[in-house]
């Protein structure tokens, strides 16, 4: 009950209450839900990747594994969601937008803060999530942008789009930069804090604008793809990953950690990518929506169980 009434006071209250703002806001000024998500995708998701994969201390060879981990992961989920996708007769843009929001974890400002409460704020746990949020981040930029565009797009197109997004740059710029030992000046690591400090705040009050201008009915046929989308990302996601760590034999710390890292919502890059480029929004705002109010049952139910 302590740690439930944690999670909830301290990671879940405060994320609804920034996007019951977003959606008051649009309610207010009706705010372009265009412009915020071009700032999301060109602005603040490169420089919160480069601050944390530049500053966190990480051995290559957890680095390597975590790589991994999360290819295997990634491949056992989305053979389930094929399964699903197939099974359910799903077309046009809704098997991307399902396969988006199960795929897609809140890594960054669910995933971090839940990390270092489940975990005391140990280094080598954080440093694992910081590199599921880096992978989480460079995704929807590179198979999300090609998943969303793919049913209605050349394939040249789709590449020159995925081409122009910045994080994929980066994220071997900071590794480079890491392994090299190459500081940064002041001049640039002042503004690239000042743009990453505010990403949360304004992911989530764009998921509250998106919300907020949304209708909220969805046909019968995409509320249970929503009830599938949500039961697969919290408790799916998590037994997938307890598969994929047997595979690979990993246990300890490490293996916790990742296991809780599979457990968070649906990432707000699935409302991004969804707005962006007009691909289900409704659907994808609703998944982010409920994944995130039902995560403090079943986050609460994964850490309980791996600290047993």
């Amino acid at each position: 009950m302590i740690i439930f009434t944690s999670i909830l006071l301290n990671n879940v209250i405060p994320l609804f209450i920034v996007i019951l703002l977003g959606a008051v806001l649009y309610r207010v000024f009706k705010l372009d839900i265009k412009t915020l998500s071009k700032l999301n995708f060109y602005m603040l998701t490169p420089a919160v990747v480069f601050q944390l994969l530049y500053g966190t201390d990480i051995s290559l060879v957890l680095f390597g594994q975590i790589i991994l981990f999360f290819c295997i992961y990634m491949l056992l989920q989305y053979a389930v969601l094929e399964i699903v996708v197939r099974a359910r007769g799903l077309k046009g843009g809704m098997p991307a937008a399902l396969r988006n929001s199960v795929l897609f974890a809140n890594s960054a400002n669910y995933g971090l803060p839940i990390n270092q409460l489940a975990f005391s704020g140990n280094p080598l746990t954080l440093a694992v999530q910081v590199v599921i949020l880096t992978l989480q981040s460079f995704l929807p930029n590179t198979y999300g942008i090609y998943s969303v565009n793919a049913h209605r797009s050349s394939l040249r197109r789709v590449l020159r789009t995925i081409a122009g997004q910045p994080v994929i740059y980066a994220i071997p710029l900071a590794l480079v930069m890491r392994g090299l030992e190459i500081p940064l000046p002041g001049f640039l690591a002042a503004p690239i804090g000042y743009v990453a400090n505010a990403f949360i705040g304004l992911a989530l009050v764009t998921l509250g604008v998106q919300l907020g201008s949304m209708k909220w009915s969805l046909p019968s046929g995409k509320r249970l793809d929503l009830t599938l989308s949500v039961t697969l990302r919290l408790l799916a996601g998590p037994a997938i990953a307890a598969l994929a760590l047997w595979l690979l034999g990993m246990e300890g710390l490490v293996a916790k950690a990742l296991i809780v890292s599979s457990a968070v919502p649906t990432s707000l890059s699935s409302v991004l990518l969804a707005v962006e480029f007009d691909n289900e929004p409704e659907f994808s705002s609703q998944a982010v929506f409920f994944s995130t109010l039902l995560s403090t049952l079943t986050v609460t139910g994964v850490i309980m169980l791996v600290n047993i």
